[in-house]
């Protein structure tokens, strides 16, 4: 099987005691406190983006956003797939903001990365500057030697964001790993399940600010392990055994 080039680099440099694991990293409101302050401000953003791209208000514009998110994980994909927007420039009007300004830092968060063992990439829906910019003010790029934005997300012409089995499927042919010895970390319960289906491991990091997570008080059988923070995690058994 041809395995699509999903990975872009980010350190040639990240440090990894050698093992065989994989960590697969979320960012937003995973690897920092999104809810904090950035998702009112990406949603913020977006709006604008629809109202500029389509010539409607804020109400229509603001119930597009969220139903082409519900409905393909990523906003961007409704605006191309239904009204011919341009993918790229989408995200770019969609995130073109200062993300430095509203990011939470994440205390001793790079030192904590770096002793575990494992090679670690991030794997997320948001665009790849604003990624790059986010682990940039946390501090942290040099912990991933790579990164699966949405912008790599695309596939035989289709974009496939996170929760599709096909993006799963090719990140794994790719990096040429064991699903069992492959770890996904992330803040969205549908994204962990795919992966369990798949025979990853799974890390919740469970917070109320995430959508739909107050509906999930009791941890699903396809989460091996539920914590609050990247912190508790990385200081987890579960992160060294």
């Amino acid at each position: 099987m041809r395995c699509s080039n999903l990975i872009k680099p980010l350190s040639a440099k990240a440090i990894h005691k050698k093992t065989n694991r994989v960590w697969l990293f979320d960012l937003d409101n995973t690897l920092h406190d999104a809810s904090h302050a950035v998702f009112a401000q990406i949603d913020v953003s977006m709006t604008k983006a629809i109202m500029k791209a389509l010539g409607i208000g804020f109400v229509p514009a603001t119930a597009l956003r969220q139903k082409y998110w519900e409905r393909y994980g990523a906003t961007m994909i409704g605006m191309e797939r239904h009204h011919g927007v341009n993918a790229s420039r989408f995200l770019h009007m969609s995130h073109d903001f200062h993300a430095p300004d509203f990011v939470k830092p994440e205390r001793n968060l790079a030192g904590l990365l770096q002793n575990v063992p494992g090679i670690k990439y991030i794997l997320t829906n948001a665009p790849h500057s604003y990624a790059c910019s986010v682990l940039d003010t946390l501090g942290i790029r040099h912990c991933f030697a790579g990164i699966c934005s949405i912008d790599q997300m695309r596939l035989q012409g289709t974009f496939r964001p996170k929760p599709s089995p096909t993006l799963m499927h090719q990140l794994l042919c790719q990096l040429k790993c064991k699903p069992t010895e492959t770890i996904l970390v992330e803040d969205t319960l549908k994204n962990l399940k795919i992966a369990k289906q798949l025979h990853m491991k799974t890390v919740h990091i469970f917070n109320a600010g995430t959508p739909f997570s107050s509906k999930h008080i009791i941890r699903p059988a396809y989460v091996d392990l539920r914590v609050k923070s990247v912190h508790e995690l990385l200081r987890h058994p579960f992160s060294h055994s």
